[in-house]
């Protein structure tokens, strides 16, 4: 009897997975989670679970989670070999969603796949992810990176985030309270950030078949103006909670009562989210500068403005609903943390009308 040959020996690296590139990223973005470690950190990267303490100065912490992802930016980082502040992105955009509940962020943890690991791009990444928690005191304690051969094409990887943050039960943002004659503050955005980029790109595809591509917008490379990473409000705003905090007594009126992240949907679908039910945000069009990336985009895009303010930010990242009585001492406080603060309009009962009304 003939035997068979023995089959020729595979190893995961023939299948496409390189253990030995996995075990040098997490060795090489070892230092730089380490310059994000702060209080409440038992155990961080290396181990199956992280291990965070919440701090003991909370007296009833109430724990506050969110994640996100950065969406088709992606595609143009892939395009343009430009993966260091997308990291950056992943963190605002999750950061900045627990910050709306009036929560500091405590810990993050990412997700990176791809089909093949390049450990340089991988190391950009996780290294805009680290800065993004370094800048706002947020520990990276954690993550997965996952390369999956077949999964994701050549050169190209997906990125989520998970963020963790703490708030005083008694100190919860809810625009519970927020009422007419409440002031709308909007801080500005550092640009497009990680939302309408699908349009952003068509915008691209349409002016580069036209050469009509612009050099610069607003001082900025082109490309630098697009992929500028979503802003952090994190410690300019925790901080103007902590100056002007809301309350209920009449003798002293209250200060910040709701906060909103403009994502996806843009001012007018994310206002809304953080109003009581029968109140409608008005906002007062040319209350804020249009910057040149968002005039271009319009222009370019051939949309009008309530699409614009449905897609885009369109220049505000992060409103702020505030007591009349505090409006102007929370926007002298933002203002010198470094924010950019407009008053762009106020609350009104919504009768029959929308949500929220640019005029």
């Amino acid at each position: 009897m003939t035997q068979s040959a023995s089959p020729t020996p595979l190893s995961y690296k023939d299948a496409g997975v390189d253990i030995v590139a996995g075990d040098a990223l997490v060795e090489r973005i070892k230092p730089l989670a380490k310059k994000t470690m702060r209080e409440g950190v038992l155990a961080g990267i290396g181990g199956f679970g992280a291990l965070f303490e919440v701090p003991k100065r909370y007296k009833e912490p109430v724990l506050v989670s969110g994640t996100d992802g950065v969406g088709t930016k992606l595609k143009l980082a892939f395009e343009w070999n430009m993966h260091d502040t997308v990291g950056i992105d992943l963190v605002a955009m999750s950061v900045n969603d627990v910050l709306v509940q009036g929560a500091e962020p405590l810990f993050f943890l990412d997700y990176f796949a791809c089909g093949k690991l390049d450990i340089d791009t991988a190391a950009a990444v996780i290294g805009g992810i680290a800065k993004g928690c370094e800048l706002r005191g947020c520990a990276l304690i954690g993550g997965e990176t996952a390369e999956m051969p077949g999964m994701y094409p050549a050169g190209e990887y997906d990125l989520a985030g998970f963020a963790v943050g703490a708030v005083e039960k008694s100190k919860i943002l809810t625009g519970a309270d927020v009422k007419p004659g409440d002031v709308v503050l909007g801080l500005a955005s550092h640009g497009v950030h990680s939302n309408g980029f699908s349009l952003v790109r068509k915008c691209i595809e349409r002016a580069e078949a036209a050469g009509t591509l612009p050099a610069t917008l607003d001082g900025k490379p082109f490309k630098q103006a697009i992929m500028e990473p979503t802003r952090l409000y994190v410690k300019n705003v925790l901080a103007a909670l902590a100056a002007h905090p809301h309350s209920n007594d009449a003798a002293s009126p209250g200060g910040i009562k709701a906060l909103a992240h403009i994502t996806g949907g843009g001012l007018l679908e994310n206002i809304p989210r953080v109003l009581p039910e029968g109140t409608a945000a008005h906002l007062v069009k040319g209350s804020w500068p249009q910057t040149e990336l968002f005039a271009w985009l319009q222009a370019t895009a051939g949309i009008d403005d309530i699409e614009m303010n449905r897609t885009f930010n369109n220049g505000i990242g992060m409103v702020v609903v505030v007591d009349a009585a505090n409006a102007e001492a929370t926007a002298a406080t933002l203002r010198a943390s470094g924010e950019s603060v407009h008053t762009i309009g106020v609350i009104a009962a919504q009768g029959d009308g929308e949500s929220v009304v640019v005029a």
